[in-house]
């Protein structure tokens, strides 16, 4: 056992780092979706078969998600360390560590919210349109209801892939189990620090998706049923 894993242990390094990567992980994936959940519903609906057709909105945000989407996070890290300093003042810490993730991720979660309302049946958009729901009603009591299982997943998938990304925070001075691994450990070549941090990533990875999935099951029942009453009450009323 190295001295910087007994030094770790006894001071709570260990837990420290794990406060810090849930800290950055659950505050940049709020922020993500606060950006990338409107995103994600502008696509749908300015889609050519969307509520409301817009092409040349609905290329330019895809263009634009497309494009952040295809940078490496390492790459466009280092690209937003400027922007950082202009935003922040600084450009290390678990602040900018946030910053950078949003703008990395936010792109990543409109597609997965587009991907999940796609999903939602035509049959059952088209009825809200036909009962002459505007389209905030439709998002708002079609789209987000019937698709919130998927979301739900989606979220999962781009909780995890922020947690990932968190780790690089060590190349910018941040902080959490990242940093703990590549800025203390690996340059006295500590390994079972690193090995140690790598477990932990690997625990709180588990904990999210078997959290998630259990209340995306829960949900996905709820809205089953809430879909089969429905359809009971508009076949009932139409008989």
């Amino acid at each position: 056992m190295s001295t910087l894993f007994t030094q770790l242990w006894k001071n709570g390094g260990f837990w420290i780092g794990v406060g810090e990567t849930l800290y950055m992980t659950v505050a940049s994936a709020l922020l993500a979706y606060i950006i990338g959940l409107p995103l994600g519903i502008v696509l749908v609906i300015t889609d050519k078969d969307g509520l409301t057709p817009i092409a040349w909105l609905n290329k330019t945000i895809g263009i634009l998600v497309n494009v952040f989407r295809s940078i490496p996070f390492i790459i466009l890290m280092v690209a937003l360390i400027p922007f950082s300093r202009a935003i922040l003042g600084t450009s290390i810490g678990n602040g900018a560590m946030i910053l950078m993730l949003v703008v990395a991720s936010a792109p990543y979660v409109a597609r997965m919210v587009e991907s999940s309302l796609k999903e939602v049946d035509r049959g059952v958009i088209e009825a809200a349109r036909s009962m002459g729901a505007d389209t905030f009603k439709i998002i708002w009591k079609v789209y987000l209801p019937e698709a919130k299982p998927s979301l739900i997943v989606g979220a999962i998938i781009s909780t995890v892939t922020i947690l990932g990304y968190s780790a690089m925070s060590g190349t910018i001075a941040g902080g959490g189990l990242g940093s703990i691994a590549v800025t203390q450990a690996r340059p006295s070549n500590a390994q079972d620090v690193i090995w140690l941090c790598v477990a932990l990533m690997v625990i709180i990875v588990q904990i999210i998706q078997e959290v998630g999935m259990l209340i995306a099951r829960k949900v996905d029942k709820r809205v089953r049923s809430s879909v089969k009453k429905h359809r009971k009450n508009n076949t009932e009323t139409l008989g």
